[in-house]
């Protein structure tokens, strides 16, 4: 068996002594370059990095070399298509994967979970995007801001996921390319002091990283 790498040693000690994240499902992933997995660097994104665990599900996935350059270019054509579709989303690519960003007022009414007409309308582009693009795994995310207490908050975000990603079932996104977590109040991207930072906080991400299939296609050098 090929030895593992210190810093994957290192990262996955971490992993095994952090709690689990209230998800719906582990966040799946492949073998990768650091020998970490999506769903491990989905926790170690969590607890040590400022950018939230949707960058660390996408870093997790990644298997770096030539595979993942010709992932990363496989992304970049999803991406353009994503932001010429998706109105007032935030498309970013990072590493082997992008994250999309949704003001939570572009989904949802206050301390609801029900989705606006315009969510139904961007989710719905979002759905064909994902269904054009098969090979990849997403990782649907519900934050909040600090107003109200933990538990509501926790209990909201996991409701906007799940609601985000029955949707996207509904249009023909494969359930089991989906995962869903919640993290209230806990991953916060600006201050909680002004309303300005907890318009920012209140938020859905999704995380979009490729599966098994695109891996191979990749290693193959026919993606």
């Amino acid at each position: 068996m090929r030895p593992i790498p210190v810093t994957a040693a290192i990262a996955l000690g971490i992993v095994l002594m952090l709690p689990a994240c209230n998800s719906s499902r582990a966040v799946k992933g492949g073998a990768v370059g650091a020998g970490v997995g999506a769903g491990a660097g989905a926790i170690i994104g969590n607890q040590f990095g400022d950018r939230g665990t949707a960058i660390g599900a996408i870093i997790g996935a990644a298997v770096g070399g030539t595979t993942g350059a010709l992932i990363g270019r496989h992304m970049d054509k999803q991406a353009e298509e994503l932001r010429a579709d998706l109105e007032g989303a935030t498309i970013t690519r990072v590493g082997e994967g992008i994250r999309i960003t949704f003001d939570s007022g572009l989904l949802f009414a206050v301390n609801e979970s029900s989705l606006s007409g315009t969510a139904q309308g961007n989710l719905m582009k979002l759905a064909t995007t994902l269904n054009k693009y098969d090979d990849t795994e997403v990782l649907v995310e519900g934050h909040t801001d600090a107003d109200g207490a933990d538990e509501m908050n926790q209990a909201l975000s996991m409701r906007r996921a799940r609601q985000v990603s029955t949707f996207l079932v509904g249009e023909g996104v494969l359930s089991t390319r989906l995962s869903t977590a919640g993290y209230g109040e806990a991953q916060p991207v600006s201050d909680n002091a002004n309303a300005e930072g907890k318009a920012a906080n209140r938020r859905v991400e999704i995380a979009i990283y490729a599966n098994k299939r695109m891996k191979r296609a990749a290693e193959r050098g026919q993606l």
